[in-house]
């Protein structure tokens, strides 16, 4: 096979793959009549129970008199209230994601020397191997930052003396250098690519050990690493948020399923990166953002509600935008009344649409905010109430950052990393079993028959 036809999908491939469709489908009553709860969840959207942990927890509901009443959301890390955690930090003028980091990875808030200390920590592992970014992340540049990123993470592994050794303070220096180095990874990584498939200029600036995560990220992304201070608070606000959202998302059990066979940190990381590039899972904010721009053009006045209703449902109707029935950024498998994520999001949201002079796009967002749960009631019968989601804002705050589209999903890796280590950790010191989930056969038996006779 030539290069050329690497990726060529031929008639004989369609022909097989309908083969497979075929094989692979199940008829849908079965599901039922065994029982089984698809994507791990049951019919009201209530994931099944499959492990416990120390790190997070998700509030989208009470027990009252009995009775599941649903709540405005809340998010806890280590039992703390993320509202708390970003107010303290803001209050007091400072970064939070080193902060939130050690809180996460040790289950408790650092003091001042134990912030120092840790910062400096990852400060010390923001480094590349010598030739790293020449002989691996120039090479063969992907129009997909989140496969360099894996790729990068994996390549990691050769230089590691004690790649192999799943003992804790081993994993826990891995996850620090990883926690450190991902920003460096997907920054590069879209560099090389912007350079040599859209020929532009070609910035490799190092690390700044004076900066914070949130401004290095600005720093070595930026031409001339320029940035205002309310940019660099709010990504690091939005990295906080971003950090960790229970043990049932997809990435996070991945971690745990794939710590569970006891293999090396980076075989770990990437398997969660590959599950985060999905767009199920971590790519939403980019239709979001793909989303405004249509209906940016589609409709004439901003401001008129009816109009921007039409639009919506349209969008539910598969008239619009992508014609999947979506709208981006409205709902959520677990929050109804509302997540605590876009809430904290908004105001910070705010304040740089205004220093970027953008204020008619935010009220715009703003007006969908409150039109889109309205309009899904009205068009569907929905088991829980609808509310956005923090998607929804995210991918306006990084448009307004200048960051590119590419960087919108590693950005988010940037964070969830964090969250990974901690559930890598968790998952290494309970020493469990290997996650084994059972699926019930319904193939019947055949009588096997020569090739002759088929």
């Amino acid at each position: 096979m030539d290069h050329n036809s690497f990726s060529d999908v031929t008639p004989d491939i369609v022909r097989l793959a309908d083969l497979s469709k075929e094989a692979g489908i199940i008829e849908q009553e079965l599901f039922a009549k065994y029982e089984v709860k698809r994507g791990l969840r049951d019919l009201n959207g209530k994931g099944v129970l499959a492990g416990l942990t120390n790190i997070s927890d998700v509030r989208a509901s009470k027990i009252v008199n009995g009775e599941q009443i649903p709540i405005h959301g809340e998010l806890y890390y280590r039992g703390y209230n993320v509202r708390d955690l970003v107010k303290g930090f803001s209050e007091d003028d400072r970064f939070g994601f080193e902060e939130v980091a050690y809180l996460l990875l040790f289950d408790a808030l650092p003091d001042k020397n134990e912030l120092k200390m840790f910062t400096d920590m990852l400060v010390h592992y923001r480094s590349l191997p010598t030739s790293f970014v020449r002989d691996i992340i120039m090479k063969a540049p992907s129009k997909d930052m989140m496969n360099t990123l894996a790729r990068s993470v994996l390549t990691l592994y050769s230089y590691d003396d004690r790649a192999d050794d799943v003992s804790l303070p081993n994993v826990l220096r891995q996850c620090l250098q990883l926690i450190s180095l991902f920003p460096l990874l997907s920054i590069y990584g879209y560099q090389a690519y912007s350079h040599y498939h859209d020929g532009k200029s070609l910035y490799i600036h190092p690390s700044d050990p004076t900066l914070s995560t949130a401004e290095n990220i600005l720093h070595i992304l930026r031409p001339d690493s320029r940035f205002t201070p309310l940019e660099a608070r709010i990504l690091d606000v939005a990295l906080v948020l971003h950090m960790e959202h229970g043990g049932g998302n997809n990435s996070s059990f991945t971690t745990h399923v794939v710590t569970s066979s006891l293999s090396d940190t980076y075989s770990v990381m990437a398997a969660a990166i590959g599950s985060l590039k999905g767009p199920r899972h971590g790519g939403a904010n980019i239709k979001v953002v793909r989303m405004f721009e249509e209906l940016k053009r589609e409709i004439v006045d901003w401001e008129d509600e009816e109009e921007v209703a039409d639009y919506l449902r349209k969008l539910l109707h598969k008239e619009a935008f992508d014609h999947a029935g979506l709208i981006y950024g409205v709902g959520h498998a677990v929050y109804s009344k509302s997540d605590p994520r876009a809430v904290i999001f908004k105001s910070y949201v705010e304040k740089l649409s205004e220093e970027k002079g953008l204020h008619k796009e935010f009220a715009l967002y703003s007006l969908v905010e409150r039109l889109a749960p309205e309009v899904i009631a009205e068009e569907r019968q929905i088991y829980k109430g609808v509310s956005i989601n923090v998607d929804f804002y995210s991918g306006f705050v990084y448009k307004m950052l200048g960051l590119p589209e590419e960087l919108y999903t590693p950005i988010f890796a940037i964070a969830r990393i964090v969250g990974w280590s901690a559930h890598r950790m968790e998952e290494l010191a309970n020493n469990g079993k290997i996650i084994r989930p059972a699926y019930k056969p319904i193939h019947k038996d055949l009588d096997y028959s020569d090739l002759e006779s088929r």
